[in-house]
């Protein structure tokens, strides 16, 4: 074996060190950044699991109403279902900020994470519009007092009791606002602890980035 030869073989051999090396800190440096955003992510959402809880409390607060001001040609009935529905504007625009933040930071979590990962952020959202919807036709349903006859007047009661159960907590397993946020906790935790867990060496990191090559 000549001289040059080894010498060759030394300069592959160092190359290829320099590659893995650098290779190994985008590896690591890419599996930071996830770390960081599925912890973000996991945190934020557990903060909007528990503003959701406060926003449907059915405990309503002076503040909470006695801003509303009745408009003209307002009826009476009108006005008081408005009055009686607005904590659940006051208490959402309080934490819109949390909200935007969540439905910003979907992007990148696509982006990094993967599409396929980032279903809890619609469910969310869905969820969201699901108790402000509810709050907006409640003020027409409570403020409907002459129904036609007895047919028209138990449709009429279902649909607040419906509407009723999505913005009031009622506290209960079989709650559908309660049910549908648990469902959301479990599957973003699924998975950012995917990420958390599974990506947290470089061995694991090496592992996702060949099965993401693959997919």
């Amino acid at each position: 074996m000549t001289m040059e030869f080894v010498k060759d073989i030394s300069v592959v051999i160092g190359l290829w060190v320099v590659f893995y090396k650098i290779a190994a800190w985008q590896i690591e440096h890419r599996g930071r950044r996830n770390i960081e955003l599925a912890e973000e992510t996991l945190a934020l959402f557990y903060e909007a699991k528990d503003v959701i809880e406060w926003i449907r409390h059915p405990v309503a607060f002076g503040n909470e109403i006695d801003s509303v001001i009745k408009e003209e040609n307002e009826s009476r009935e009108e006005f008081e279902a408005r009055k009686k529905v607005n904590f659940i504007f006051v208490r959402f625009n309080k934490n819109k900020e949390l909200f935007s933040k969540i439905h910003s930071l979907r992007y990148r979590f696509m982006a990094q994470i993967g599409k396929e990962k980032a279903m809890p952020f619609t469910a969310l959202d869905v969820l969201i519009k699901e108790i402000i919807t509810a709050a907006r036709i409640l003020t027409i349903l409570w403020a409907e007092k002459n129904l036609p006859n007895e047919e028209a007047r138990k449709i009429h009661y279902n649909q607040i009791k419906m509407n009723e159960s999505l913005i009031w907590n009622s506290f209960a397993k079989k709650d559908p606002i309660n049910a549908k946020m648990e469902a959301i906790i479990q599957s973003i935790e699924a998975a950012c602890q995917e990420v958390i867990m599974a990506k947290g060496t470089l061995h694991g990191l090496l592992n996702w980035t060949f099965k993401r090559k693959k997919l």
